[in-house]
């Protein structure tokens, strides 16, 4: 397991009980009371520094390197029956990009999401979550195709923006985004959105309009980085953690300005701490939203749809 720096109490604590727990084995002395008292202090510190947490720890933790990333949502969710779809039938296939066919429940759905690395190689393999042009139009491929069948399209959010090189702004990046935008808008089935990591900037967007969106606990969801916010700002990457609380990018800042619809809850710790437990709670919601949407007609789930984005960013003095 690695950690944070805002978890090192934590960090010393379980080292402690690893090591009583090791005497106990070793040695005929009885710990079992020692261990009791740090395990019980183990989850107090746990309760007190995971309750607490500030909006740049958040950011943290959405990009810890064990947190489950897309794909290990989709075969967690999916398991054998997920079948993936390539290319966007124009320039290439996009590794940041994923997207297929696969069943949860027992109900079909058209999964498409930003996936990230596991290590150097991996990274570079998927351009570290950042897609292309193609990418997003390998998306919308896939959303036009399940809308032909009448499948419902799940979208997976992690990513820290779209991919900001010249080739890729020379393909068309930002009409892709736009385009796909546009396009989800007016899809004729339901569209259920889920921030499972970063969600960043037009990257998130291009993928981002649904029926229901909803924003794993320890998730961001903004137009901008920290870092990035700090830079433009400050000129300098030292104030990332002001703009991180500036930006309210945290799913309860999210959930009370509505731009999302609910909070998934995730084990104390995070994500990574319990992946079954994360991947059953995201299941879960799923089918909620699913259920609350398949019995809408087109019309009125496109109109549902247009006139719950066309209320964001109202305002009252």
């Amino acid at each position: 397991m690695e950690y944070l720096d805002f978890e090192l109490p934590i960090k010393e604590l379980e080292d402690q009980l690893d090591k009583c727990l090791v005497i106990g084995q070793e040695s005929d002395v009885d710990v079992t009371d020692t261990c009791k008292q740090i395990n019980k202090k183990l989850i107090d510190t746990k309760k007190k520094i995971y309750k607490n947490l500030t909006a740049w720890q958040r950011v943290q933790l959405s990009r810890h390197p064990s947190r489950p990333y897309t794909m290990d949502h989709i075969n967690a969710l999916c398991g054998d029956s997920f079948l993936e779809l390539f290319g966007d039938r124009n320039f290439k296939d996009d590794k940041a990009m994923v997207g297929g066919l696969g069943k949860i429940g027992g109900q079909s759905f058209m999964i498409v999401g930003q996936q990230k690395g596991y290590n150097t190689k991996t990274r570079q393999y998927r351009n570290f979550g950042m897609a292309n042009p193609e990418g997003y139009r390998k998306a919308l491929r896939l959303m036009k195709m399940a809308e032909k069948f009448g499948i419902p399209v799940i979208t997976l959010i992690d990513t820290p923006g779209a991919y900001p090189g010249l080739e890729a702004e020379e393909r068309g990046q930002g009409e892709a985004i736009a385009r796909n935008i546009f396009e989800m808008v007016r899809l004729k089935v339901p569209i259920i959105t889920i921030i499972v990591g970063e969600g960043a900037s037009g990257g998130a967007l291009g993928i981002g309009v649904g029926d229901r969106v909803y924003m794993l606990e320890n998730t961001w969801y903004s137009v901008i980085s920290p870092e990035s916010c700090s830079s433009i700002l400050w000129k300098s990457w030292e104030y990332k953690e002001i703009a991180a609380e500036a930006l309210k990018l945290t799913s309860s800042d999210m959930k009370k300005q509505k731009l999302i619809d609910d909070i998934i809850p995730e084990p104390l710790g995070g994500a990574h701490y319990d992946r079954e437990a994360t991947f059953k709670t995201v299941e879960h919601y799923i089918m909620k939203g699913y259920n609350e949407l398949k019995d809408l007609s087109t019309a009125d789930l496109i109109a549902q749809r247009m006139d719950k984005y066309c209320k964001m960013g109202e305002y009252k003095e």
